[in-house]
């Protein structure tokens, strides 16, 4: 008996002194929209754990999991978002891990039956999340903050989308039926909002997530300047995407009181539209700030303050940076993209720069193929090429 007790003993203290043990799989989640829930409270955790998680049918070539993780919100707030990890079935064969590119999507709208994990057309599969596959990487894409899951979509504020980027890929190196490790190259990829979400995680990255091997980063048709796209899209053809902004701002900071600003017609869009997908954004094309508002907020002290928050430019990624943007593009003015360039030049970033001749939409299809060499090469190991 001293014996059996001498040996437990043993077990004991060495389980204690190894390390941390390995965590449990989390849990399968609840099937249908229930997914999107999640407990209350939220589980104790670190920023990526997986809360829980269900498979996704099967897809060609890749193995789907819908995941809900842990993330935080733009004020640091712990929050649960969900979003989706996509992984070949065929061996990696490459050198060390298999590599993780988290993609920011591109607008879909504020509703929760929006989430791009919920979203059709799925925009960004066929023109590069299935090339990413093809290639052997693991995709991650997060469905941001207020997606499908409760509480209102944080729409273009960068910090909380760059969170929920950034945590996409520790959730899934934390999903055991994944089969990916920790510790491998990792990217961060998107385009128009999901530039924004890409080039935020790139530059939170070194403080926030510093265990991350960030390998490149590629983020075009980028919001870097919210102030200048609002000038632009005030009147223009893409004014609806300044109003889901305004909601988006709104629902991220609550002392901005955006209803406080609001004439009647102001209060009849807020009031019924927080559900409106990125179809229903040209029914106010042409529209103005002044058709919906007593006061323009944008011009106020504590706009201005958030605004100068979400600006691109202050904090450097340490990664190199694909930037790219559409040199007639309507939307996201194409001014503000090379002042963000200039500004990774100075601070010593490898800066990719690229334009194409087309306007917002059709510059996403013309650059797909170069986002995936350019993160084809940093995966490689080979050395990026600056234009500054």
């Amino acid at each position: 008996m001293r014996r059996l007790w001498t040996v437990l003993l043993a077990v004991v203290l060495v389980l204690t002194t190894a390390g941390p043990a390995i965590a449990a799989d989390p849990p399968r989640g609840p099937d249908g929209d229930a997914f999107y829930t999640p407990p209350s409270p939220l589980p104790a955790g670190a920023d990526g754990d997986v809360v829980w998680w269900r498979p996704l049918p099967d897809s060609g070539p890749a193995k789907g999991f819908l995941v809900l993780y842990r993330s935080r919100s733009a004020t640091g707030n712990p929050i649960a978002v969900s979003g989706r990890v996509l992984v070949p079935t065929a061996p990696w064969t490459g050198a060390g891990p298999r590599p993780i590119v988290s993609v920011a999507g591109g607008t879909r709208g504020i509703g929760d039956r929006c989430a791009p994990s919920k979203f059709q057309p799925d925009y960004e599969k066929p023109l590069f999340v299935d090339a990413m596959l093809s290639r052997g990487w693991a995709v991650a894409i997060t469905d941001y903050e207020g997606l499908g899951t409760p509480g209102l979509h944080t729409y273009v504020v960068g910090r909380s989308e760059g969170h929920t980027v950034i945590d996409a890929v520790r959730a899934a190196t934390r999903l055991p039926a994944a089969g990916l490790a920790a510790g491998g190259p990792v990217a961060f990829s998107g385009y128009s909002q999901g530039g924004g979400g890409a080039a935020w995680a790139g530059e939170l990255a070194p403080s926030y997530a510093p265990e991350l091997h960030v390998a490149g980063i590629t983020a075009g048709g980028t919001p870097a300047d919210l102030n200048v796209v609002a000038k632009s899209l005030d009147g223009g053809v893409g004014f609806g995407f300044l109003l889901l902004s305004a909601l988006g701002l709104d629902a991220a900071y609550p002392e901005l009181d955006l209803p406080d600003y609001l004439n009647d017609r102001g209060r009849t869009l807020y009031e019924t539209q927080q559900d409106a997908c990125v179809d229903a954004v040209f029914g106010y094309a042409f529209g103005r700030i002044a058709d919906y508002t007593t006061a323009n907020p944008l011009t106020t002290a504590k706009w201005q303050a958030r605004l100068a928050e979400n600006e691109l430019g202050a904090r450097p990624p340490h990664a190199p940076v694909f930037l790219f943007h559409g040199s007639l593009d309507e939307i996201i003015p194409l001014s503000q993209a090379q002042t963000l360039r200039r500004e990774y030049c100075a601070a010593g970033v490898d800066v990719t720069w690229g334009t194409y001749l087309g306007e917002h939409v059709t510059t996403l299809a013309f650059s797909a193929g170069d986002v995936v060499n350019y993160l084809g090469d940093r995966f490689a190991g080979k050395p990026a090429r600056s234009n500054c």
